[in-house]
């Protein structure tokens, strides 16, 4: 959205850390940078960085505002909830120094490991977790027994739940050892359970359980307990796979 009031358009870029305002210059002069879908090449272009989608080279230029956006490893047993009456470890105490009112993003079961967002920015959460714009998340599962490709391959052609069809988008067995296979799986699912109900409808239950991966978000060497921001590439992704 352009117009005469909101900020002109080189400061958002260099607040968002794309470059400094002279260097801003040079990408609007080049015709590098769109405003909800236009090119821009004027420098006096003002906009609302909370509302309009902007992209240099292509890519989603995040608004730097009021929301956070970040990602936790979690580790085995901490519960997915923000407070936990009986006690037990819960996502709150990973968060606790942080002076936002922050709640995840979907859940992990208590006895899975990796990757949760977290935000105080409602509506991308709403979306994030509705099946029209489920993103695709991946996990590395230690079954039992030793898979077999044909086996394997049920889980793509898809596999009948108590609750309805599922259907993994990709599958590939990373090893087998000693009666153990480790299979890295993606899908566009957020039922309870899935991939664990996926693993014993194909006879293989699943003894641990890791979220490597959400959409464009990758664990790297985010080591198990911490938490960081998401990086500006990550959070455009995401913003785009969501529409905002």
């Amino acid at each position: 959205m352009m117009g005469e009031d909101g900020v002109r358009l080189q400061k958002v870029l260099a607040q968002a850390g794309v470059a400094s305002r002279r260097n801003a210059e040079l990408l609007i002069e080049q015709g590098r940078v769109e405003v909800d879908g236009a090119v821009v090449t004027e420098f006096g272009v003002r906009v609302d960085p909370e509302v309009s989608v902007i992209r240099v080279d292509g890519e989603r230029i995040p608004p730097v505002g009021t929301h956070v956006y970040l990602v936790l490893n979690k580790p085995r047993g901490v519960v997915t909830t923000m407070a936990d009456p009986q006690g037990r470890p819960c996502i709150a105490d990973y968060v606790q120094d942080r002076p936002e009112r922050l709640f995840h993003i979907g859940r992990l079961d208590t006895d899975t490991e990796g990757l949760l967002l977290l935000t105080n920015h409602g509506e991308f959460a709403h979306r994030l977790t509705h099946p029209s714009y489920e993103v695709s998340k991946t996990y590395v599962a230690e079954v039992e027994g030793n898979v077999k490709p044909a086996v394997l391959r049920t889980l793509l052609d898809g596999i009948e739940l108590d609750d309805g069809p599922a259907q993994a988008d990709t599958v590939k067995v990373v090893s087998s050892v000693r009666g153990r296979t480790l299979i890295q799986i993606s899908l566009h699912e957020g039922r309870n359970r899935i991939v664990r109900r996926m693993f014993d409808a194909i006879g293989h239950p699943v003894k641990r359980l890791t979220r490597t991966a959400i959409g464009p978000v990758r664990r790297g060497n985010l080591h198990t307990g911490e938490l960081r921001p998401l990086d500006p590439k990550e959070l455009g992704q995401l913003l785009d796979l969501v529409d905002l």
